[in-house]
């Protein structure tokens, strides 16, 4: 029952090689998996995707188990032993639908091949993992505290001790669980070309409407996006609904100036240019070059004539001054609200990073309401749960500009408003904030505040 490193799946070979770049060389899972699955077939590249996002995902459950299979840390396993080892084990334990002798055997060729030596080992810790199964080895972890919810859902102990406090255990947990599962696949209608009726309509798969976002799909069942003509055609965009919420906040009315910081990759300022009926002036700023002009390419296929894309630094005072009727504030932050969809990112991002970030979003947000007119409209959203970016942040930017008013969004959409996030703690955060869940409204993270200049 043997394999050969000639027959090793294709869809596990592929998998392999994107964890030993993600772990070994700093790769984005992402790009790595795009990279490497460009030969496969359209079965072999969907298996591939999700045992690397699964085994990247899940492996800090993985490696605890390893260390207790094996008896030894992790650290001191060869990189390409523990990446045949995280793999096999993420197969045998979560997905259990191919035979354990394969994928046993499928690893330990993955392994001769990447390792002088030590193929043994990851031969015998399998083994002993599909003997044990699942429920002794998945069922003897508990999440009864933040320490051990972090091996059991697969977290960093300081994620998880963060949402212990911020949403309290149930919904730490509920959280980090729905981390660990597939996201939710939503396009946006592109309303300067088609309305989101047609589409579905025309669409070869199944999907529903959002009640609260006229121009967001559901997609039901798998869809491969990128090769429909209809988005060659720029009749959607791939879009979460909680990104699409944003601009629907901010509300740019047609023949306005709306500013956009840190604008790239485009799909909230194409969206406002949507809104606007493609009349008045989005002016998308992006400092990196290269995704300006991904940017500028996204807003030509979508037809948003109206996006004009400029490469600056958003935290620099705007020259024109305080002459914009609204503006959106989207700045670079930790990501904690979309480990759905990154499954890497968990393991990359930390809390001294999150501190950095939360003071370059501070600068941003502050050349944001410099350039916005008085009686204008400024909205500052995330893709994160994380306080210090989010409503601390806001109440910090309120005390120190007191020309500033914040909006009830609470009272516009309550089944997003804050309050029902924080229970005790509504109290101490400023009204009116809006923060989506995953586990709870399926869909990705977004924290989304709207302020008002008197």
């Amino acid at each position: 029952m043997a394999s050969s490193a000639a027959t090793i799946a294709p869809a596990r070979s592929c998998a392999y090689t994107v964890l030993r770049r993600v772990f070994e060389r700093g790769a984005y899972a992402d790009e790595a998996l795009q990279a490497e699955s460009r030969d496969l077939d359209q079965r072999d590249r969907a298996l591939a995707m999700r045992l690397t996002y699964g085994s990247i995902q899940r492996s800090g459950t993985l490696d605890r188990l390893i260390e207790q299979l094996a008896g030894r840390a992790v650290e001191r396993l060869d990189a390409p032993l523990l990446a045949a080892l995280r793999l096999g084990m993420y197969e045998l334990l979560y997905l259990r639908g191919a035979p354990d002798y394969a994928v046993v055997a499928d690893a330990v060729e993955l392994a001769k091949g990447g390792a002088r030596a030590g193929h043994g080992l990851v031969n015998a810790v399998l083994r002993r993992a599909a003997r044990e199964g699942p429920a002794a080895l998945l069922g003897a972890l508990s999440d009864a505290t933040p320490e051990q919810a972090a091996v059991m859902h697969s977290h960093p102990e300081w994620i998880a001790r963060l949402w212990w406090q911020e949403l309290g255990a149930d919904g730490a947990r509920a959280l980090m669980a729905c981390d660990n599962e597939a996201g939710e696949l939503a396009l946006r209608a592109n309303t300067l070309r088609t309305d989101a009726s047609t589409l579905a309509e025309q669409l070869p798969v199944r999907t529903h409407l959002d009640p609260h976002i006229p121009e967001a799909l559901v997609v039901e069942e798998p869809f491969d996006v990128h090769s429909s003509p209809l988005w060659s055609a720029g009749a959607f965009l791939a879009q979460s609904r909680g990104a699409m919420l944003v601009a629907r906040v901010l509300a740019p009315r047609p023949g306005e100036r709306v500013l956009d910081l840190c604008a790239a990759p485009g799909g909230k300022s194409t969206h406002l240019a949507a809104l606007m009926q493609g009349d008045g002036e989005v002016l998308a700023v992006e400092q990196n070059r290269r995704r300006a002009g991904a940017l500028a390419r996204t807003a030509q296929r979508l037809g948003a004539v109206n996006v004009r894309v400029e490469i600056a630094d958003a935290a620099l005072a705007r020259p024109e001054g305080p002459v914009f009727d609204r503006v959106l504030v989207d700045p670079p932050c930790s990501g904690l609200g979309t480990l759905q969809a990154r499954p890497d990112l968990r393991w990359r991002v930390s809390p001294e990073a999150i501190g950095e970030m939360s003071r370059t979003q501070a600068s941003i947000l502050a050349a944001g309401a410099g350039a916005l007119r008085p009686g204008g409209v400024l909205v500052y959203s995330t893709c994160t749960i994380s306080p210090i970016e989010n409503e601390r942040l806001i109440a910090a930017f309120l005390d120190s500009h007191p020309a500033f008013g914040l909006d009830d969004l609470a009272a516009e959409l309550p089944a997003y408003g804050m309050s029902a996030v924080l229970g005790d703690r509504s109290a101490a955060v400023p009204g009116g904030l809006l923060l989506t869940l995953p586990h709870r409204d399926h869909t990705a993270g977004f924290f989304i505040a709207r302020l008002r200049r008197s």
